[in-house]
C-alpha cells in the first residue's frame, strides 16, 4: 500500500470543474493583475477571520515582510518570536533590516512559551511574532497583554492555522494583524504561491494596501519604499472555490487525527496534544517518537509518506549564528528537532491507510 504525506489531486478531483471555470474568467476579463476576484477573495476571508479587512500578497512570507514593512519595523528594532517553525517567520524579520529575538516553545503545544516572552523585551523590542504551529493558535491571551503592556504590535503568524480558534476567536483576528499563505499543501491552497493579512486595524490596513503595489499611492507617486507583494487573480479564483470547503476539510482533518490518537494510545507514540481553548486544524499530525530518524526511515521504505517539521530551530541555523543563540538557549526546540515527525492527515486518508501507517510505525518500534 501507498500512503503519500500530501494527496492534493483526490483532492482537485472533486473540485476540477469548478476551478477551470474560475480561472477561465479571470482569462476572459484578461484583469491578470488586481481586480474583483481578488477583491471577493479578501472579503471572504476578512469575514471568515472576523476582521473588517484584508490584504492578499504573493505569499505568506510576503504577507509577514508586507506586515513588518507596513508596522515601520526595521533597522535596529528587535522582533521576539519563537525558533521552532519555518525559516520564513525569521527570514522576512531580519530582511527587514530587525533582530530576532528567540523565546523558547512551550514542549506540549511547540508553539512559543509566554512566560518567556518578557524576560527577552529590550528598548529595542517592536513586535512579537507568534507562530501558530501545525494548525494550533499559541497561547494568545499572555501574548496581548504583555504586548499590550510594553505598546508592542503582535503579528499572527498563522501560516499554517487558516480558520483555527482560540478561545472562540479565529487565527488573526487577536494580534495587529495576521499573516496566512496559501502555499499549495495548506489546508486552504492555492495552485502556486499566495498569501493574505488580514487586520482590524484601518490605518495598518491601508499601509498595508499601498505596500504591496511599492507604496504607491495614486499611480506613480511614493511617499514610502514598499514592494511588489500582489496577489495573482489565477490564484484568487482558485481559492474562491477552494474556500467554502475549508471547514469541511478541517474537520476531516481532525476526524483522522482522532482516529490516530485511539490507535496510538498506551504506546510509545506521543500524540498532538491540543488545549481545551484550541480548535486544530492539523495543518500537520505531528508526534514525537523514540528513534525518530529510523523511524521516518522506516516509512518511506515502506512507501508512506511523513516529514520533519522542523530539522533545525532558527537559532541554530548557520545563517543566524551572529545572533549569538547558540545550542542550549532554547533547549526545548532543539529536542522536539530530534524527536518530532509529521504523518498524513489530509482528509481523503481512509481508515486502511492509517492502519498501514499505525502497524508500520508500532511493529518497527516493538
Amino acid at each position: 500500500m501507498q500512503v503519500p504525506l500530501l494527496d492534493l489531486k483526490s483532492q482537485y478531483a472533486t473540485i476540477k470543474d469548478e476551478v477551470l471555470e474560475k480561472i477561465n474568467e479571470v482569462l476572459d476579463t484578461q484583469r491578470c493583475i488586481g481586480g474583483p476576484m481578488v477583491e471577493e477573495l479578501e472579503a471572504a476571508v476578512a469575514k471568515a477571520c472576523n476582521c473588517k479587512y484584508a490584504v492578499g500578497v504573493s505569499s505568506g512570507t510576503d504577507a509577514l515582510i508586507n506586515s513588518l514593512m507596513s508596522l515601520g519595523i526595521g533597522e535596529g528594532d528587535e522582533v521576539i518570536t519563537t525558533p521552532f517553525t519555518f525559516f520564513a517567520t525569521t527570514g522576512s524579520i531580519a530582511r527587514v533590516g530587525a533582530k530576532p529575538v528567540f523565546v523558547d516553545i512551550d514542549p506540549v503545544s511547540y508553539n512559543i512559551n509566554p512566560a518567556l516572552i518578557e524576560a527577552a523585551i529590550t528598548k529595542n523590542t517592536k513586535a512579537i511574532m507568534p507562530v501558530h504551529l501545525y494548525g494550533q493558535m499559541a497561547e494568545m491571551d499572555p501574548i496581548m497583554q504583555i504586548a499590550g503592556q510594553s505598546s508592542l504590535a503582535v503579528i499572527e503568524d498563522a501560516a499554517q492555522a487558516i480558520s483555527a480558534a482560540y478561545k472562540g476567536k479565529k487565527a488573526g483576528q487577536m494580534g495587529t494583524c495576521g499573516c496566512f499563505s496559501f502555499f499549495p499543501s495548506k489546508n486552504l491552497g492555492g495552485i502556486g504561491d499566495g498569501g493574505m493579512v488580514v487586520t482590524n486595524d484601518e490605518e495598518l490596513y491601508h499601509q498595508l494596501f499601498i505596500m504591496r503595489n511599492h507604496g504607491m499611492e495614486p499611480k506613480y507617486y511614493h511617499k514610502t519604499i514598499g514592494g511588489n507583494f500582489r496577489l495573482d487573480p489565477i490564484q484568487a479564483a482558485a481559492l474562491l472555490v477552494k474556500l467554502p470547503h475549508l471547514d469541511n476539510w478541517s474537520e476531516g482533518r481532525r476526524k483522522n487525527a482522532s482516529y490516530y490518537n485511539k490507535k496510538f494510545k498506551d504506546t510509545v507514540v506521543q500524540t498532538p496534544v491540543i488545549s481545551e481553548d484550541c480548535v486544530s486544524i492539523y495543518n500537520q499530525y505531528v508526534i514525537r517518537v523514540p528513534r525518530r530518524d529510523e523511524v521516518v526511515k522506516h516509512l518511506q521504505a515502506s512507501n508512506i509518506g511523513c516529514d520533519i517539521y522542523y530539522p533545525v530551530p532558527m537559532h541554530l541555523q548557520e545563517c543566524f549564528a551572529h545572533l549569538g543563540q547558540g545550542a542550549g538557549t532554547c533547549p526545548e526546540a532543539e529536542k522536539a528537532a530530534t524527536e518530532v515527525m509529521a504523518l498524513p492527515v489530509y482528509p481523503e486518508l481512509t481508515d486502511p491507510m492509517q492502519d498501514f501507517v499505525v502497524e508500520t510505525i508500532l511493529g518497527f518500534l516493538s
